[in-house]
């Protein structure tokens, strides 16, 4: 048995993505159990409870649902050992999910991480912490390996889950077709947290109102998540263009592959749109007291992924108080006014696209599945 443990809508894509590759790879011989959302669901699991109760984020937002957040962590790591599984995967949502296997370092069971945390960007010493009780950390960007090996700790290079199934080089570098009469098509991207999109939604809507005026008949589609979807479709019903609220991983494709550029929140969604060659300008603001200081406390120069691989600004970045309608307006109307800035930063993507794919040509998941099955107990795999 594999228990597998995700803490938000991200890490139940990759939880999805990771059971189905295992269950290839094993020709469906594999029993899950753990923690995970819909995606996960629809694999088979069932979640020990709903990770849309970790749809927080922010250190004030966090506060009232301290108790809590412990309260499932000891439920976590108590059905964990009653069930004894073969091994555990951790993914992402670290601050859960690593409280979780530390907790568990004795237990008899492989341990293994997907998704290793941000250390390249701030909390570097938890690399050295996690090697204390981790077997393994899957590394999703290509330079992370040596910052945990450094330590003892094994840490393949997976690739990015961004490039799962990319389009063809051809597709991405191309416009987006739009029907005569028809305005172009906006992607937003608020966030998959009830605190993003409360911050992010105001700001863009005043935004696309705004581009509006300069660009007749604009239309918007906001593909969204479970843990706020509700919040999202009530937010953008006043909207003054149309707006289709989508929800599901193959309602995100076809709305990339409709658009003629975004608007979107700093994460993984950046390196997703760049993968599918959409034009894109990130925009964000974090809440509360850690919205009051400047980006430079971290240890890169840039938010987006894109930007850190390519070391350099593709994705044109309004963070903290450049997070302004002014700002983002100027930004993405260049990005639907002008071909040629639309092709340069698709180009400039490619190159990073290609940087997060596998050396060995293989999905990502799959590369993933490989790793976790290698760990575990010869037992389990002559099963």
């Amino acid at each position: 048995m594999i228990f597998l443990i995700a803490g938000e809508p991200s890490g139940d894509v990759l939880g999805a993505r990771l059971m189905r590759a295992v269950k290839a790879e094993r020709g469906g011989a594999v029993r899950f159990a753990g923690i995970g959302g819909e995606e996960m669901t629809r694999e088979g699991l069932q979640s020990l409870f709903p990770i849309q109760e970790f749809a927080v984020m922010g250190f004030l937002e966090v506060l009232p649902h301290v108790l809590h957040i412990i309260k499932r962590i000891r439920q976590t790591v108590a059905a964990v050992r009653a069930q004894r599984p073969d091994i555990v995967v951790t993914i992402d949502s670290p601050s859960f999910t690593l409280e979780v296997a530390q907790r568990l370092k004795g237990a008899g069971m492989p341990l293994v991480h997907y998704v290793a945390p941000q250390v390249w960007a701030w909390k570097a010493r938890r690399a050295k912490r996690m090697a204390r009780y981790l077997d393994a950390v899957l590394a999703v960007l290509p330079f992370e390996p040596p910052l945990f090996e450094v330590h003892g700790l094994r840490a393949p290079f997976v690739g990015h889950a961004a490039v799962e199934g990319a389009a063809a080089e051809k597709e991405r570098l191309a416009d987006r077709p739009q029907a005569p009469g028809e305005g172009p098509l906006l992607a937003v991207l608020p966030g998959s947290r009830k605190g993003e999109v409360g911050k992010l939604l105001p700001v863009f809507e005043r935004t696309v109102a705004a581009l509006a005026r300069k660009h007749p008949g604009l239309r918007v589609v906001v593909p969204t998540v479970e843990t706020v979807d509700a919040t999202v479709r009530a937010a953008t019903a006043s909207w003054p263009v149309p707006v289709e609220v989508t929800r599901g991983m193959e309602a995100k494709r076809l709305a990339f592959a409709r658009a003629q550029a975004a608007i979107a929140a700093s994460g993984t969604v950046a390196l997703e749109l760049a993968v599918a060659g959409v034009p894109t300008v990130i925009a964000y603001r974090l809440s509360g007291v850690t919205g009051l200081l400047p980006f430079s406390w971290l240890d890169v120069p840039y938010a987006s992924l894109v930007n850190i691989m390519a070391d350099r600004m593709v994705q044109p970045e309004l963070l903290q108080r450049d997070c302004r309608t002014d700002k983002i307006l100027e930004a993405i109307d260049r990005l639907l006014s002008d071909p040629a800035a639309r092709q340069a930063q698709r180009e400039a993507c490619l190159e990073v696209v290609r940087a997060l794919q596998p050396a060995s040509g293989e999905s990502p998941s799959l590369c993933a599945a490989r790793e976790v099955l290698a760990l575990l107990p010869q037992k389990e795999k002559g099963a």
